[in-house]
């Protein structure tokens, strides 16, 4: 007669019964994703979210409805280089350094990446950089 083993059996039973053993601890609660699009050169109506009937961005529409949306924004800027400045740094140009086009960004300053790795998010930048500089 053959041998059993049985202990794949029993570490599978203990496994299973292991959670009655110690107290549940509470979940840790989940930072929320952050997904911010930076484009340049549209209206505000260049979205079919915001009313275009010409453009289907069902995508973009999407996103919209599911999470964050601004209606209401205004640039200190005409330019895209100091634009993308003030939305990294939350400073006007003039505090910043970058007032005009292919200008060299400075990233020894805070910038809201900066505050987001902080706070454990993991960042990532695709697309137009456009600061003459490392993205920071």
């Amino acid at each position: 007669m053959r041998k059993r083993n049985n202990w794949p059996l029993v570490a599978l039973l203990a496994l299973a019964w292991s959670p009655t053993w110690s107290e549940a601890s509470p979940a840790t609660p989940r930072q929320p994703n952050i997904l911010l699009i930076l484009s340049d050169d549209h209206a505000r109506d260049a979205l079919s979210c915001y009313g275009n009937t010409d453009i289907d961005t069902p995508a973009l529409d999407r996103i919209a409805r599911e999470g964050m949306r601004f209606n209401h924004a205004v640039t200190p800027n005409s330019f895209c280089t100091p634009s993308r400045a003030v939305v990294l740094t939350g400073k006007y140009s003039h505090a910043n350094g970058v007032t005009h086009l292919n200008q060299s960004f400075d990233g020894s300053q805070q910038t809201f990446p900066k505050l987001l790795q902080q706070a454990g998010y993991e960042t990532s930048l695709f697309g137009k950089w456009h600061l003459l500089s490392q993205p920071t």
